[in-house]
């Protein structure tokens, strides 16, 4: 028996901000968008001129990148990045579309997304990023949290035709802010190939510090969710012990935040322990991560862990905190080592990867095994699968 084809699905992301320095859900977006327009799903990205600290300059829009169609609307404030332009746009152009994957909550893209997609009868996903992570919702404005997920987090999640998380852990979290119907866990997708070639080492060369020694790499936001203050701590203790090895810090943040580590760094004697090489990407980041022999990733909290499946990508041994959304995965598949949030099990586990050839050895070929399941053509077939499933299910009924 004949069967017609599938209708091309046409779907758009609204997203807060996809500046690199926002860290993995910006690179998350345009490997996810480019994925599914290689599948044939028409694909738009609805978010505001948000670069971090500042705002994008110059930039057209809409604009095609990564197979996709990004259309960036100025916002007004940088809190909850309001953007009046957005809502317009929403609300003249949402009934186009046939369904809506929202990105983040307690932002003002996300909740005037939803309350078009309501107010249309629209379907529409929404993935957290982590927002629902206890350690956000008690440390970051805990009591205007409070408010706003009684008042509208928790409508636009009992609304949603399925509340994305990308692992077990965070929709664990997530559950003891409230009911949450309909969870799919979908992990993030990695393009695997950035990560396979790298050009020649510069992070050595362009630091003489670090030449002969063993290299810690820390590659993430600097943001006090990340743990950077405990492996400051942890590394005091490393250095002790191990007095060639140094630490590289790569990334940026607020500039009052990064500050504060760079004293704590000092009245710990590690000034000339310590590279802070910046924000990295591209070809130098997976260089960097090359050239390193441990990652550790020590985050009080992490949805996912998007830095650390890069690293397990290029061959590099690493250290997570309990509080990594993929620790299990991590544990159960030897790729790495787990440790709580405590300072002396941290320094322990950098001493041992350190100090054994074999077991960074082990790891990093067991890393490179693990990082194939979150390829782009495994999570994309997921994705694609719960798009139809929605469509469908919005057609019958």
């Amino acid at each position: 028996m004949n069967t017609l084809p599938e209708k091309t699905l046409k779907v758009l992301h609204v997203i807060p901000s996809v500046s690199p320095r926002r860290g993995g859900p910006s690179m998350v977006i345009r490997t996810m968008t480019r994925g599914l327009a290689e599948r044939g799903v028409q694909v738009d990205v609805a978010t505001t001129d948000d670069d971090g600290a500042g705002r994008f300059e110059g930039r057209p829009s809409p604009a095609v990148e990564s197979g996709g169609t990004y259309r960036f609307f100025p916002r007004q404030v940088r809190f909850y990045l309001f953007s009046l332009p957005l809502n317009r746009w929403l609300g003249d152009h949402l009934r186009e579309y046939d369904l809506v994957h929202i990105h983040a909550l307690f932002s003002y893209p996300a909740t005037v997304a939803a309350s078009w997609a309501r107010k249309y009868g629209l379907p529409y996903i929404v993935r957290p990023l982590g927002t629902l992570n206890r350690w956000g919702v008690e440390n970051r404005r805990p009591w205007l949290k409070q408010l706003s997920l009684r008042m509208v987090e928790r409508r636009i999640l009992a609304g949603a035709a399925a509340v994305h998380f990308t692992s077990a852990q965070e929709e664990l979290e997530a559950r003891v802010q409230g009911a949450i119907t309909r969870p799919v866990i979908i992990p993030n997708a990695i393009e695997l190939s950035d990560f396979r070639e790298a050009g020649p080492g510069w992070l050595r060369a362009a630091y003489p510090q670090l030449d002969g020694r063993r290299i810690v790499l820390f590659l993430s936001r600097l943001d006090p969710k990340k743990g950077l203050d405990l492996l400051l701590s942890a590394f005091h203790e490393v250095r002790r012990q191990h007095p060639e090895a140094a630490l590289v810090v790569a990334g940026d943040g607020d500039r009052d935040f990064v500050s504060s580590l760079h004293r704590q760094a000092q009245q710990l004697g590690l000034g000339r322990d310590i590279v802070w090489a910046g924000f990295l990407e591209g070809k130098q980041k997976v260089t960097a991560m090359r050239e390193a022999d441990v990652f550790v990733l020590s985050s009080y909290s992490e949805n996912f862990g998007v830095a650390v499946v890069e690293a397990m990508a290029c061959g590099l041994p690493v250290i997570v905190s309990d509080q990594v959304g993929i620790h299990h995965e991590i544990s159960a598949s030897g790729a790495g080592l787990v440790v709580p949030c405590e300072k002396d099990r941290l320094a322990n586990a950098i001493l041992h990867v350190l100090g054994d050839d074999g077991l960074r050895s082990r790891l990093a070929q067991n890393g490179i095994a693990l990082s194939q399941t979150y390829s782009v053509e495994a999570v994309m077939d997921q994705l694609i699968r719960l798009y139809r499933d929605i469509a469908r299910c919005r057609t019958t009924h």
